[in-house]
Parts: C-alpha cells; sequence; structure tokens
C-alpha cells in the first residue's frame, strides 16, 4: 500500500483513505443502512448487509490498518468484542498465556467465559521471557500481551516474546490500546494481532464504544473476518466515523497526552504525600530500557498509591478532584481519575489483584490535554 510510506502524522489522515467516490466526500459519508440494493442475486457493488461489511467500518478497517502498519483491520463493536473474537480462534483444550497484571474486563473474560469452554489459562509475569518459558507447551496456542499494563504500567519485550512465539508457532495478541501506535506499532515487533479499545485513546473524546484488531497475515485476517461476520459484534457506521475522525487528531493529542503525562508524573513523584509513582519514563521504572527502545514515547497513564493510604484514604483522594473526573475509561480529552480495586479491576479476586500490585490504595490517571498547570493545581488540593 502507497501509505505505508507516509510518516505517522500523514498516515492518521490520509492512511488508507480516499475521497467518497460517490461525491468526492472528504470525509467517509455515515452510510446509516443494513441492506443494499443488487442488480441480480449475489450481483451488487461490494456490500450487501451491513453486518458483513459496511462502507463506513470498510473506511474505518482501512485507516487501522494503516496506522499500524498492518494489512488487514477488522472493527468490532468494543476492545472485548475484538478479544472474544481472538479467542473464538482457540479450541478446547489449547492454552493461552496471559500477562499477569492485565485489563480486569479481559480477565473475566478468559476466567468467567472461555474457560468454561476448556481453553486453559496461565497469568506470568512478563517482565522478563522466562515468564512464559515455564507455562509454554504443545498445548499452548496464543500468548496474551498487555505493555504498558494496565494499571502497573509494566513494560513487556515485545520483540523477545514474539522470537520465542514463532519458535513454538504460537499466536503473539498485543492489547495496544495504552500505548497506541503512535508511540508503539507491535506488528513491525514481531507480533500476529494487534487489538485496541479504540474507545480510549483512538477515539479520543469519550463519546464512543469500539474495539479494533490489525493483522498481516491474509489466512488469520480470514478466519477473523469469519468470526466477526458469524459473531455480529460488529462496529455500526456512526461509531466508525467517530473513530474514524479521532484517528485524524491522534497525533496532536498524543503529543500533549505525552507532554502533561510527563509533568503530572514527575511532580507526583516529587510530592511528599506520594509514596510511589507508576510511570514508564522513570529510570528506575521496571524495563524502562526496553520502554526506551520500542517506544516513542511514554504515555498519559499514571498510577500511584499516597503515602500511608488505605482504601478508604485513596477514595477520599479521587472524590476531591474537580478538574479530574472520577470516571472508568481513559484515553479522552478530558483527565480521568480511577481507582482501579473497586473500578476497572473489581472483577479480579483481591488476592490476584495484590499479586500484580493492585493494592487499594491505588490510583490510576488518564492525563488528558488541559492546562498542565490546572491539573497539578488538582491533584494538590486533592493530595492535601
Amino acid at each position: 500500500m502507497a501509505d505505508k510510506k507516509l510518516r505517522f502524522n500523514s498516515k492518521v489522515i490520509h492512511g488508507g483513505q480516499e475521497p467518497d467516490k460517490a461525491y468526492g466526500a472528504v470525509m467517509p459519508p455515515i452510510y446509516q443502512t443494513s441492506t443494499y440494493a443488487q442488480s441480480s442475486p449475489g450481483s451488487h457493488k461490494g456490500y450487501e448487509y451491513s453486518r458483513s461489511a459496511n462502507p463506513t467500518r470498510s473506511a474505518l478497517e482501512k485507516a487501522l490498518a494503516s496506522i499500524e502498519n498492518g494489512n488487514h483491520g477488522l472493527a468490532f463493536a468494543s476492545g472485548l468484542a475484538a478479544i472474544d473474537a481472538v479467542l473464538k480462534l482457540m479450541v478446547p483444550g489449547d492454552e493461552v498465556i496471559s500477562t499477569a497484571d492485565l485489563y480486569g474486563g479481559s480477565y473475566r473474560l478468559f476466567k468467567r467465559v472461555f474457560e468454561n469452554y476448556g481453553i486453559v489459562f496461565h497469568f506470568v509475569d512478563m517482565a522478563e521471557t522466562s515468564g512464559i518459558l515455564k507455562c509454554l507447551n504443545k498445548n499452548t496456542k496464543l500468548i496474551w500481551v498487555e505493555t504498558p499494563t494496565n494499571p502497573m504500567m509494566n513494560i513487556i519485550d515485545i520483540k523477545a516474546i514474539s522470537e520465542e512465539a514463532k519458535r513454538e508457532n504460537v499466536l503473539l495478541a498485543v492489547d495496544n490500546t495504552f500505548a497506541t501506535p503512535y508511540l508503539q506499532t507491535p506488528l513491525d515487533l514481531g507480533a500476529d494481532i494487534v487489538m485496541h479499545s479504540a474507545t480510549k485513546y483512538l477515539g479520543g473524546h469519550s463519546d464512543v464504544v469500539l474495539g479494533a484488531l490489525v493483522v498481516n497475515d491474509q489466512e488469520l485476517a480470514k478466519k477473523l473476518y469469519f468470526i466477526q461476520n458469524a459473531s455480529g459484534a460488529v462496529a455500526g457506521p456512526m461509531d466508525s466515523f467517530l473513530v474514524l475522525r479521532g484517528i485524524k487528531t491522534l497525533h496532536v493529542r498524543m503529543q500533549r497526552h505525552c507532554e502533561n503525562g510527563e509533568a503530572i508524573a514527575k511532580y507526583l513523584n516529587d510530592h511528599p504525600k506520594v509514596e510511589q509513582v507508576y510511570w514508564p519514563g522513570f529510570e528506575n521504572h521496571p524495563n524502562h530500557h526496553i520502554a526506551k527502545v520500542q517506544m516513542n514515547g511514554f504515555g498519559g497513564m499514571i498510577s500511584f498509591i499516597p503515602k500511608g493510604s488505605n482504601y478508604t484514604d485513596a477514595i477520599k483522594i479521587v472524590e476531591s478532584l474537580k478538574v479530574f473526573t472520577l470516571a472508568e475509561s481513559l484515553g479522552g480529552v478530558e483527565s480521568l481519575a480511577g481507582h482501579p480495586a473497586s473500578m476497572t479491576h473489581a472483577s479480579i479476586p483481591k488476592e490476584e489483584r495484590e499479586k500484580s500490585g493492585i493494592v487499594d490504595a491505588l490510583i490510576r490517571l488518564s492525563v488528558g490535554i488541559e492546562d498542565i498547570e490546572d491539573l497539578i493545581e488538582d491533584l494538590s488540593q486533592a493530595l492535601e
């Protein structure tokens, strides 16, 4: 594809895109239709039913593939619907090795849905590639990676794990939601599948729920397209349009997210009432040296533990914020604060959460693109 030659800032605007053929519309129209006229049974203009394909969704899927340096993009009704499609590549008896520290919704889907169908899951610390070796066996079919992880911001070496996966003929899927293709492109590092909750940074405005997969291999794409169509958890045309619009400003938003994230991380790190800050940009952050190589920046996601605090203290702090909004999700233009133990990761048993460092006092921030002075003042008054 010619757009692979474009640099990233140009690719988010033009990659995979062309003016609409009907009237030359620069932005792809919202094709709000369920079905399409056929001149004869089976004779149509490329579209027959919108669960199978829709022109607006197709435009988004081309853009998704372009920004991830992939060949095939698929858009789903949510990030979990996208993960669901990947797991439907498995059959009973297959084993999946997953990052131990991962989004609570992913853990819930793995343990409470797919485990019931005979899929075996191993949750391991992937800070070192040796973490996966003890679980690899002839039944292993998929390695599931988040990096940076949610919410501990752990960094996992995608390239090193991809080498192990290829050696054993195992699929490697990477949840790239936190980093986005602005900061890292897992397919270029050897991953087979890239997944996004496009609800987050790709949409960028907290106004849509959508998931995405991007792959290079044509046979793998065919299998996933079949599952997408057969299961039906597809993205609607309006949602597809909103994410496509969001992608066009991804680069400028991510630049500000990274700038503000760095400033907040350093502020919290120097604050006398903060015990620990988790942000990949610090030199003492675990695997910081890997983040420097596989990422183009360190993002706007930060977690921290207030000094001497407990569950009640953490709740009081997040409830005291005025510019940061206490809410689920992340990646919008507005700054959000969350309490993982009671919100995003509540579905993970307490003892399992705490093994990964998700203690009751942990607070997670999604740093938005507001004036940094306002964000720091807000944190300051809440910590006081």
